[in-house]
């Protein structure tokens, strides 16, 4: 696998950086084919943003913070781009929340799951982290889903009543909401059925997110009324207003 090349001078390099991690857990089997496609398209919405966190953004990662804060059975669902780019931000906030993270995929195969699952496990130990990793042996299915992305633990998502779920897919979101579920979705498409379907929906980046959101859940914060669809809303605004 080739070294990172990019120069820190670039005014992408975050951006590259970015790519090049999913390149490095593309080789480690942690990833499915079509992972560079999804975070490509994320990163067209993320042009159209402006490649920063809007003030909408961070009010609703706040509202996700004190939401997270306040759930009897809290827990953080990683997919496979999510673990690959934001890995130890998200066991750091798992860690200050007292939560469990569950590895759960769309298109799951062992070889995936174990590789991911070790990935973070390796993270965490570097990091002297006690957070439960969960997702190696489900025994729990989704209802009114079907396939191998039903499954999960009951002891995760089963009994969760507020699931951080970043990057997710619209029908899995729909069918947790069903469920009675608070989800808080991470999304770059504000279009997208994931983030219009969502409980609360943050339109950013998932290592901004990630960092502002560890940055919220090291204080109490009060929870607040509010309509999902102001930070819709505000990010298509937003958009607007700079090609305008």
């Amino acid at each position: 696998m080739r070294e990172f090349e990019a120069d820190p001078s670039h005014p992408r390099y975050h951006s590259l950086w970015l790519r090049h991690k999913l390149e490095l857990a593309q080789h480690a089997g942690m990833l499915a084919n079509s992972a560079m496609i999804a975070h490509g398209r994320g990163e067209a919405f993320d042009y159209l943003l402006g490649e920063k966190t809007t003030d909408s953004a961070r009010h609703a990662t706040k509202i996700a913070a004190a939401k997270l804060q306040d759930a009897t059975k809290p827990i953080i669902c990683l997919n496979g781009n999510t673990t690959a780019l934001a890995a130890d931000t998200m066991l750091q906030i798992a860690e200050h929340l007292q939560c469990p993270i569950e590895i759960n995929i769309f298109y799951r195969t062992n070889e995936r799951m174990k590789a991911l699952i070790n990935y973070l496990s390796e993270r965490k130990e570097e990091l002297g982290l006690g957070v439960e990793i969960l997702g190696d042996s489900p025994d729990y299915s989704i209802p009114g889903l079907k396939g191998p992305r039903a499954s999960c633990c009951w002891n995760g998502i089963g009994e969760s009543d507020v699931v951080f779920v970043p990057l997710e897919d619209g029908d899995r979101c729909e069918a947790l909401r069903k469920m009675g579920k608070f989800v808080i979705v991470v999304d770059l498409n504000p279009l997208s059925r994931s983030a219009q379907k969502a409980s609360l929906t943050i339109i950013d980046e998932i290592t901004r997110v990630g960092n502002n959101l560890l940055e919220f859940v090291n204080s109490p914060i009060e929870l607040e009324d509010y309509q999902n669809e102001f930070f819709i809303e505000g990010a298509l605004s937003h958009i607007t207003r700079r090609f305008l």
